[in-house]
């Protein structure tokens, strides 16, 4: 591993551990100030148009059980009532990112439209969560040039869409997902509908057993040395 690589890894690693990643990362100090790290395949998991009170709770409860991070990309609407399942995103280390106020799309908007469909979003999380610094996930992947010269904050896109919306078929998205993931992907998912959070853990299950890790879309960045840019549109962090 050279110099870079090296710097690269004893950062990410110590970012993982400060943010309770028990048990996902192995480390053995060699020599003073200088530490190896075991790695193994990343995916970040990602939610959107949640939070809904009943079915996030319950990839919430699963997630825990798991040990797993996700990255929940929540619509503005969807926040009041349920502050607390906001709360518990952040307390149990997954991240946390907007997707408009009512789900419209963004490429459709002016500017001043664009900016209180996501900043009025924005408002809502910093007033629970007391910081500011979300990424921004636009409905339904749209993206043009405007687009990203309005956005105050990174665009997260995705590499593994099983369009979980359309047939709700459980096996169907777990065998989707599985056959497809590969270290650095971004998976797209929804928390609202119950056959979406059942094939998630089981995807979950299913991709530990061959050895990949659960992290946030920071997280995963992160670990391939990727700093986020505002307007900058990511699909994926492959090695």
């Amino acid at each position: 591993m050279g110099k870079r690589g090296k710097i690269c890894a004893v950062f990410s690693a110590f970012a993982l551990l400060l943010a309770g990643m028990r048990g996902q990362w192995q480390r053995a100090v060699t020599t003073a100030g200088e530490a190896e790290i075991e790695q193994r395949p990343m995916v970040a998991l990602t939610f959107d148009d949640g939070p809904r009170r009943s079915t996030t709770t319950q990839l919430l409860d699963g997630l825990a059980q798991r040990g797993a991070h996700a990255t929940f990309f929540l619509v503005g609407e969807m926040i009041p009532g349920n502050e607390d399942l906001v709360e518990r995103m952040e307390e149990e280390g997954h991240q946390i990112g907007t997707h408009s106020y009512d789900h419209v799309k963004l490429t459709k908007l002016n500017g001043a439209d664009f900016a209180r469909q996501v900043d009025r979003t924005q408002c809502l999380l910093t007033q629970i969560l007391g910081r500011e610094g979300f990424v921004l996930r636009p409905p339904y992947g749209d993206i043009d040039n405007a687009v990203e010269k309005r956005s105050d904050s990174a665009l997260i896109l995705w590499s593994i869409d099983p369009e979980d919306w359309k047939d709700k078929d459980t096996g169907r998205i777990v065998e989707h997902i599985v056959s497809r993931a590969q270290d650095g992907d971004v998976i797209l998912l929804h928390d609202i509908y119950a056959t979406s959070v059942e094939a998630a853990l089981q995807v979950v299950d299913r991709l530990h057993e061959k050895g990949f890790l659960f992290v946030t879309v920071d997280e995963l960045a992160g670990q391939r040395c990727v700093a986020l840019e505002k307007g900058k549109v990511y699909r994926s962090f492959y090695p």
